[in-house]
């Protein structure tokens, strides 16, 4: 493909432009007269193309880009040219090539950098937070008086005391709904595969 700032490639073979796949059907004697409609396109028009190609990119890399993408597509359609004003026709058709890459651009999700792997959990505190949850499930499978129980005494820490006035209960009933309690907590555990 032609390159800015890079020597063009003069040839008298029959081969499209390097880079450029030929159509089938194309006969290599067809070559010629399209090489040589590429190269005046690109003579009269590649500099101003790409002036034009820059300012809506703002970037040189990917203006060269979009003139010779706008050549390529006249090459391949030079039946498109004829009747209008081929400058206009360029300029159109680099453009539309802008606005694809652009939606196109913002069609896909933002890449990101190393930073997001900050915020992610370790294995440990995954581990811990799949823990929690099946205990916390463990914990609702319990019936509501052994669950009541655990929750003052181990989860608010309180004492027998100061659970069996809270729950209004003797203190010898919190201490055998507490032993109930952790046996039952025990097997939902076990099922769940987190008691040893």
């Amino acid at each position: 493909m032609f390159r800015f700032g890079r020597e063009r490639r003069h040839s008298d073979s029959a081969e499209p432009p390097s880079g450029v796949v030929r159509e089938e059907g194309v006969s290599p004697a067809a070559g010629t007269a399209d090489e040589e409609l590429i190269r005046a396109l690109f003579d009269d028009h590649g500099g101003p193309l790409y002036g034009y190609a820059l300012r809506l990119t703002g970037d040189p890399g990917r203006a060269e880009d979009v003139v010779q993408e706008t050549l390529l597509r006249a090459w391949r359609h030079p039946d498109a040219l004829s009747g209008r004003p081929i400058r206009a026709w360029l300029f159109t058709v680099a453009r539309n090539l802008v606005v694809d890459q652009h939606r196109a651009r913002r069609s896909r999700p933002q890449e990101i950098g190393d930073e997001a792997l900050a915020v992610v959990p370790a294995d440990d505190e995954l581990e811990r937070a799949v823990e929690s949850w099946a205990v916390a499930e463990a914990l609702a499978a319990l019936r509501p008086e052994h669950r009541e129980v655990l929750m003052e005494v181990y989860y608010r820490g309180r004492s027998v005391k100061e659970a069996a006035q809270e729950l209004g209960i003797p203190a010898g009933t919190v201490k055998s709904r507490s032993y109930y309690a952790l046996r039952a907590l025990k097997l939902a555990l076990e099922e769940r595969g987190l008691a040893p």
